[in-house]
């Protein structure tokens, strides 16, 4: 009776620890499924922005070179010039030139200059 007593007790203990491995192989199954799917959705992602972004890039450098045109002594330039140079619409068009550090007028000719050549007045 003894041995079987034995025997039960340590194929509990053997049962248990089975189980308590089969648990943890199957959370870091999942830890790491998720960690894949996460990095696999990141690089997803930055593979679809990168042509978008180099394009920004470029329209921005051509809208600086524009707005720093020494042929302009003003450096004022018409948005609706400037968005059809880059080949976009109004609304985008400010938006790079937002991320170009520039400003509009002040006044509702809807011209745009770089921040650096026209700062806004000081309130003093």
């Amino acid at each position: 009776m003894d041995e079987t007593q034995f025997a039960t007790t340590i194929a509990e203990k053997v049962v248990s620890d089975t189980k308590f491995w089969i648990a943890m192989v199957g959370l870091i199954g999942a830890i790491v499924g998720s960690l894949l799917t996460l990095g696999g959705n990141l690089l997803l992602h930055w593979l679809r922005t990168k042509p978008q972004k180099e394009l920004d890039k470029q329209r921005i450098a051509i809208l600086k070179e524009m707005l720093d045109d020494n042929r302009f002594p003003e450096k004022w330039r018409n948005l609706t010039t400037m968005s059809a140079v880059i080949g976009t619409d109004e609304a985008e068009t400010k938006r790079l030139l937002i991320k170009a550090k520039a400003r509009g007028s002040e006044k509702t000719d809807g011209k745009w200059g770089l921040i650096k050549n026209h700062p806004f007045p000081s309130s003093q």
